[in-house]
């Protein structure tokens, strides 16, 4: 049986790929042509160009597949067209999975995030069914995942569409070649580079443990569900002291209020937007997150799925790791 996966040039995509080919399965990828491929290399797997707008490309992709994993997403918190975000999440999403049922694909893994999912007032730890609208979506990104997510799950009980839905929280481990929004705060801290901190909290989990969760909701998820693929609930602050355990670095102790992170936020994405430097490296939108302590619960992937995530720390010292032998430290 031939499996398609979107994104594996990524850093969830790769780990995903790469579980796959571990469990002796027949691998195919779907690359742009201007894809950086590094995340590929040394894979036995088939490589197919094509895009996510071009549908032909897709049905040519999906020839022969039973199965398929859609990874693929654009991950930027902010962007100076943020169509592209809706252009990537969503229909990009919405020409896949209509490909994948003209094709008779018979199982598909869709990832989400727990971007889409809704926050508890209180902090204490969500789940797949805490209340959430589209309206509670902070920023482009988030919406775009939300409407993707939507849109697969109306599929599902309108089409018949045969998709499980995962939900990763913030990944860390080794090939965040970009690196992501998640990574590079990590990398900051590894090079002493976050003097403060402001008062908030995410769940963070190893790469290698959300793409072991992709298979496991393959094999063992049902139709139409979604499931938390998460693994610790940190305060910004415990995660950089948790860092600065492996550098030796003494970590940061001034907490900056809320207000302050704006300010930041509202000169970075203006410089940003001046120079046309790129993604800035605080966004208002990040700022606006941060109010909030994004915790999660991954008990039912555990007692459905069996999904165990390993401690935590393995996930910083394998992206330390990663990051130092690829020259990123």
């Amino acid at each position: 049986m031939t499996t398609l996966v979107t994104g594996a040039t990524g850093f969830v995509g790769s780990a995903v790929a790469r579980a796959l080919v571990d469990a002796g399965k027949h691998v195919r990828v779907l690359v742009r042509p201007t894809s950086d491929r590094r995340n590929l290399l040394g894979l036995p797997i088939d490589v197919v160009e094509g895009d996510l707008g071009d549908r032909s490309s897709l049905e040519r992709a999906l020839v022969g597949c039973k199965a398929l994993f859609h990874v693929a997403a654009d991950y930027r918190l902010w962007s100076i067209r943020p169509e592209e975000l809706y252009e990537a999440n969503v229909a990009g999403t919405s020409n896949i999975m209509l490909a994948a049922a003209c094709a008779g694909v018979k199982r598909i893994v869709y990832t989400s995030s727990v971007a889409a999912l809704g926050l508890n007032p209180d902090g204490s730890p969500a789940n797949e069914t805490t209340p959430v609208t589209v309206n509670d979506m902070i920023g482009h990104y988030k919406r775009s995942k939300f409407l993707a997510e939507a849109e697969v799950r109306r599929l599902v009980d309108r089409e018949g569409l045969p998709a499980i839905i995962v939900n990763p929280s913030a990944p860390i481990g080794p090939r965040d070649i970009k690196p992501t929004p998640t990574g590079r705060m990590i990398l900051d801290a590894l090079l002493d580079r976050m003097p403060a901190y402001v008062d908030t909290g995410l769940n963070l989990v190893h790469v290698d443990d959300v793409a072991m969760g992709h298979l496991l909701a393959f094999q063992h998820g049902r139709i139409g569900e979604r499931y938390i693929l998460g693994g610790q609930n940190m305060t910004l602050k415990e995660i950089l002291h948790e860092v600065a355990s492996l550098t030796g670095h003494a970590p940061p102790r001034i907490r900056l209020p809320h207000a302050v992170v704006f300010l930041i936020a509202y000169f970075s994405e203006t410089w940003a937007r001046l120079t046309s430097s790129g993604e800035p490296r605080v966004t208002i939108d990040g700022a606006r997150m941060s109010k909030k302590r994004m915790f999660f619960s991954s008990e039912k992937a555990q007692r459905e799925l069996g999904y165990q995530p390993r401690p935590i720390r393995e996930a910083l010292v394998d992206a330390m790791t990663w990051f130092r032998e690829n020259g990123f430290l």
